[in-house]
């Protein structure tokens, strides 16, 4: 990398912060097959416990996913287990004896969701889909080596699902669980803000809340699976790349990163007058 840039302040082309990103992230994909597993192994919190039961209970990952909504992550894959265990059964055919009215009080009642009356009805109508349209068996939404487009359209049919949450559940099932499909391609990135900021600083798109750009711009980038990039972004986003204070020198992009939408000047000059500020401080006690 450092043959390729040669000037310090040269700004790199866009195939070069391309290659790195690629490469960058593919790193991050490696590294994460090997935690998840352990955490998988060990059941490490609600989202690993439910991957730990996807083949035995693979209803409990899409109830998960579509629970997934403006609540935190680990609020949304417990609630089926909480669900379950109230109406003690795990057995999808058994749970779509139970009325719609049943599932929304408890969601009401016992307050599981932001939105308890909505959720309780999409719980109910995906207990119903998984027992009518796939034989009482989640997993033959993803199994049999179908394409990544044929799994993202049957997770957006069940109710509450939408791009969004029917992509995450296709990157899930592939990078964590290790289910194979035909392609790749219709495996788009989540264009949730850490993502799009990743994208913006690097000088790949032109607006950090444009998420219709962040989609097709990762389409641009890897075609043939746009999703690769999907979570080293988020977590570089969410690690190091943050909205006001960048931990631009521990990022593995700092060498291409344009930084930007930052006034890296001002930054810098803003962070001498606090050490000055400190020092002073620290002098005069």
């Amino acid at each position: 990398m450092e043959k390729e840039i040669t000037k310090m302040n040269e700004i790199p082309s866009q195939e070069i912060v391309v290659k790195t990103l690629l490469e960058e992230s593919k790193k991050v994909l490696e590294n994460w097959g090997k935690e998840v597993r352990a955490k998988i192994e060990s059941k490490a919190d609600e989202y690993y416990r439910v991957l730990s039961d996807i083949n035995k209970m693979p209803h409990l990952f899409v109830l998960g996913c579509v629970m997934d909504r403006q609540i935190k992550a680990e609020r949304a894959w417990d609630i089926p287990y909480i669900v379950c265990k109230h109406f003690n059964t795990w057995n999808i055919a058994q749970l779509a004896n139970i009325d719609k009215t049943d599932f929304v009080n408890y969601f009401e009642t016992n307050k599981l969701h932001r939105f308890p009356k909505d959720m309780g009805i999409c719980f109910y109508e995906a207990v119903q889909r998984i027992h009518n349209q796939y034989n009482d068996d989640a997993s033959n939404i993803w199994n049999n080596g179908v394409s990544s487009a044929t799994v993202v359209c049957r997770f957006l049919e069940f109710k509450g699902c939408g791009i969004k949450i029917s992509t995450m559940a296709t990157n899930i099932l592939q990078r964590d669980v290790g289910i194979r499909f035909s392609d790749y391609s219709a495996i788009d990135v989540s264009p949730d803000v850490q993502v799009c900021r990743i994208l913006y600083r690097l000088g790949l798109i032109s607006d950090s809340e444009d998420r219709t750009m962040t989609v097709y711009k990762a389409k641009e980038i890897n075609p043939g699976f746009p999703g690769v990039i999907d979570l080293a972004c988020w977590l570089w986003g969410r690690d190091y790349c943050n909205p006001t204070h960048p931990l631009c020198e521990q990022c593995p992009l700092n060498e291409v990163c344009i930084r930007n939408g930052l006034d890296v000047k001002s930054k810098k000059d803003n962070k001498s007058s606090v050490r000055k500020k400190r020092t002073a401080k620290k002098k005069n006690v």
